[in-house]
């Protein structure tokens, strides 16, 4: 097989245990993230009913004002009611009277309601803060065993990164320059081996010239017509040679 193709074929090889790592990364940390996650979705709740309880301590302080001038108002109806001319002013100010005393009841009432609510509100938000400091102690302890575990995935990618940069040294830059190009769209998909005549990425059917140039030692680098894979000859033997 041609050296640079041989080298190609490395290099994929290597690419694809490089990528394969970062699925173990993603599991390592996915218990972590699910504790980090959880964390921020009871953050945001404690905070919406932190806002619910500033609304309902807005409603309270108007019902408050609402009762401050009502009692100004049944006042200043006592004192009209001391200077009545008739009865007819007296009936008028009576009506006024029971209006304000009901309007006075019903702002009460809408207190104490809106109380028993943020009440509940401040429970929950407390019981809410109980769980962040739990979920802290949990994501502390996550943190060191899923730090070690990245570590050494991390570890094993830099020494086949190493191993990959090593061929790369020895090969021939436009050969590695092209490969890299392909591989920005085609991912782990970039050199693929040829089936039955057909090419291991689109798996579209090659015609005989281009199979027999794939099949040939003296092309550098042959490429799929249909979708610009790199291909190589699906000799298991060869390909096991050279990914050794």
């Amino acid at each position: 097989m041609n050296k640079h193709l041989q080298s190609l074929i490395q290099i994929a090889n290597l690419d694809k245990q490089i990528d394969d790592l970062e699925p173990k990364i993603a599991q390592a940390r996915k218990e972590l993230d699910s504790k980090i996650a959880q964390k921020t979705s009871t953050l945001r709740a404690i905070g919406a009913l932190q806002d619910q309880n500033k609304n309902l301590q807005h409603e309270i302080n108007e019902n408050d004002r609402l009762i401050h001038e009502t009692s100004a108002r049944l006042e200043s109806i006592a004192k009209k009611q001391q200077e009545v001319r008739n009865e007819k002013e007296l009936r008028a100010l009576s009506v006024e009277e029971d209006i304000a005393k009901e309007n006075l009841t019903l702002a009460n009432e809408q207190i104490q309601k809106l109380q028993t609510i943020q009440k509940a509100r401040n429970d929950e938000i407390a019981q809410l803060q109980g769980s962040i400091s739990e979920l802290d102690s949990q994501i502390s302890e996550l943190e060191q065993s899923t730090q070690s575990a990245v570590a050494v995935i991390k570890q094993e990618q830099q020494e086949i990164f190493k191993q990959k940069q090593e061929i790369i040294a020895k090969s021939d830059i436009k050969s590695i320059t092209f490969y890299e190009k392909i591989r920005r769209w085609a991912k782990n998909t970039s050199v693929v081996p040829v089936f039955k005549q057909a090419c291991g990425g689109c798996f579209i059917r090659l015609n005989d010239r281009t199979y027999a140039e794939v099949l040939s030692d003296e092309n550098s680098i042959v490429t799929c017509p249909h979708c610009g894979r790199i291909l190589y000859p699906s000799n298991k033997q060869s390909y096991k040679e050279c990914v050794q």
